[in-house]
């Protein structure tokens, strides 16, 4: 494991950071993201006399003769910040087991509060990796995301609280021992979560559930459904529990009210990627998660105009 520290030269040093990326996003080889291209492309090298001297790490392709760098075709194209900023906060965000504010970014990176939000967004759009079916034993629940304990709504046949006045649904299921794939979702009826637990679970999987009727009926898709009663004070029945899913949703809502204390409905999908990622990366060390985050860069782009106005305006953290 290496030691990784604030003063480590990718951080510090944007050419260095450049140089960084390069190796981890082109392991093989200089790859041209306008064609494709893997041919021996060659580094622009301006005069020194000249007035407009060309900026390191700018390359050209051998086949379609464009121009590109490293960030071309990635979540950090056309922006303004040095490259080794960006690498500072991949790290920071992939390091804090619950994750880290825009105002804390913006602090420790001397940016505006405003730009280490829209690179917060960046960074959570790169964790957000394909999704591959979960197998075995999966544990299945669903949680509420925002409003207060005052507002939440109390379940008489579950003898418990359920949903509630300004909350937003989050679905999540965890494969034991394994990967979590959570996600907001509009309602919380039978035929919505059943679809999504058919479309990311296998058929061969054991699915575990409290007693919400909304999961009755899955043991015909699945090898198995065990279910424990949680209104009866029920909460494990042999190897039957959704514990794993409920630490899943203790680190998630630790995070979100303790760190973020605000998260804009519009934007949850894109925290729910975060700490998916951190979660599924967790048997991992920080350089490694950071490494594999970046490599998730290639492909996406998040424009300004993605973002709204309104979460910018919102969003609020420590």
């Amino acid at each position: 494991m290496k030691n990784i520290g604030f003063d480590t030269p990718y951080f510090t040093d944007k050419n260095q950071a450049r140089k960084y990326l390069e190796g981890i996003r082109w392991p093989n080889g200089v790859v041209c993201p306008h064609c494709g291209s893997d041919e021996k492309h060659y580094p622009i090298k301006g005069k020194e006399d000249s007035k407009n001297p060309v900026r390191e790490g700018v390359w050209k392709c051998k086949k379609c003769r464009k121009q590109f760098s490293v960030t071309v075709g990635t979540v950090f194209e056309d922006s303004h910040i040095p490259l080794n900023k960006w690498l500072l906060a991949t790290f920071l965000i992939c390091s804090s087991k619950k994750g880290m504010s825009s105002h804390q970014l913006h602090r420790m990176l001397k940016v505006t509060y405003k730009t280490a939000l829209f690179m917060s967004h960046r960074i959570r759009y790169a964790m957000d990796d394909k999704k591959v079916k979960l197998s075995g034993i999966v544990e299945v629940d669903e949680t509420y995301v925002g409003g207060k304990e005052k507002n939440k709504h109390f379940d008489k046949k579950l003898n418990t609280g359920r949903g509630g006045v300004g909350k937003t649904p989050v679905f999540a299921l965890v494969e034991r021992h394994g990967n979590v794939i959570s996600m907001p979702v509009q309602r919380v009826t039978g035929a919505n979560l059943k679809a999504i637990i058919r479309q990311n679970v296998e058929k061969s999987a054991t699915v575990m559930t409290d007693n919400f009727l909304s999961y009755r009926g899955l043991g015909k898709d699945f090898s198995s459904h065990q279910v424990v009663n949680h209104g009866k004070r029920e909460y494990v029945k042999g190897n039957a529990h959704t514990n794993t899913i409920e630490g899943y949703f203790s680190i998630l809502k630790r995070g979100i009210t303790g760190v973020y204390h605000h998260v804009g409905e519009q934007h949850l999908h894109r925290y729910l990627s975060e700490f998916n990622f951190r979660y599924n990366g967790r048997k991992i060390n920080d350089d490694e998660r950071s490494t594999l985050a970046l490599r998730g860069i290639e492909g996406k782009r998040l424009m300004y105009r993605d973002s709204s106005e309104k979460e910018m305006a919102t969003v609020r953290g420590i």
